[in-house]
């Protein structure tokens, strides 16, 4: 029953991708097509990175914290459904139903500009097709070299294969549509969190051009690591994350008394995963950043 279920989304999703390919020839690969869509002219929004001092960064970094307790959340509703994640061969695409669906929703986003930002990086980059956006620049241009990195593989793995099962409850039932889907929000905002890197590197690089530049022409990790870590400002951060999975997880009650400490999700593992994989893994792609930044 399992695998006729994963057989019938596929066969969706394989229709999804066939329509998404004839867009693709229709409009082929060259610049974006349109400033606007149904008359309405694309501005940044008032949030967006328009500097990049360490100060508005962190906002936007403690604001993707939120985003992210809230996806655990979601997910942590649903079974396991290991089957979504196990790889199988269908009409020549060797992959996982997860595999099959988020390639096709960042077809979608595509099409709508999402990865014409540096902190968005697709788990599946290729043959993406072209955006019908031109959304405005709406950050601080980096350079070209150090704004290609990508650690989505390391997302990806250890979501599904070290976090994912500390997560959700045992079981299968049934519902991998439902799981991928709400995986994928979890994906992305991870990963919008983890590539941020970027401009905090490249916000530390301008306040200290001299002292990084001498470690990035010698290699040196070592002290680009010690340059970029502030421990007390970690410490803070897995606090903080916690906290926020206390709040955000408690049922809501009319009694003012209720103290339950029975959360949606164990706010100690939401600090272990900004501590084992969000804090390191933002750390890689702030190294390999800044040594791509003087290319």
């Amino acid at each position: 029953m399992a695998w006729n279920k994963i057989i019938a989304l596929i066969s969706i999703l394989l229709v999804f991708i066939i329509r998404v390919h004839a867009t693709r020839q229709l409009f082929g690969y060259e610049k974006p097509l349109l400033a606007h869509f149904n008359g309405v002219v694309f501005q940044c929004p008032n949030n967006g990175i328009d500097d990049l001092s360490l100060d508005s960064i962190r906002q936007t970094l403690v604001g993707l914290e939120d985003t992210i307790v809230y996806s655990l959340i979601e997910r942590s509703k649903i079974a396991r459904n290991s089957p979504a994640y196990e790889n199988v061969t269908f009409l020549g695409f060797h992959g996982s139903l997860m595999d099959h669906l988020i390639q096709g929703a960042e077809a979608v986003q595509s099409l709508g500009g999402r990865y014409q930002s540096p902190e968005e990086v697709p788990f599946f980059p290729n043959d993406l097709p072209p955006s019908l956006v031109n959304r405005p620049n709406c950050s601080q241009e980096l350079p070209a070299a150090a704004a290609s990195v990508s650690v989505t593989r390391n997302i990806s793995d250890f979501y599904v294969n070290q976090f994912l099962p500390l997560l959700v409850p045992k079981g299968d039932d049934g519902n991998y549509a439902l799981s991928v889907s709400s995986d994928l929000v979890c994906l992305q905002a991870l990963s919008r969190r983890i590539h941020f890197g970027k401009f905090v590197a490249e916000a530390k690089f301008r306040n200290d051009t001299e002292g990084y530049s001498a470690a990035i022409r010698a290699n040196d990790r070592t002290t680009l690591t010690n340059l970029l870590t502030d421990e007390n400002v970690e410490a803070m951060v897995k606090q903080r994350v916690a906290k926020k999975a206390m709040i955000f997880g408690q049922d809501v009650t009319l009694d003012d008394s209720n103290n339950s400490t029975d959360f949606k999700v164990d706010p100690a593992l939401v600090s272990r995963l900004y501590d084992e994989w969000v804090i390191p893994l933002t750390k890689v792609v702030e190294i390999e950043y800044l040594l791509r930044r003087l290319d």
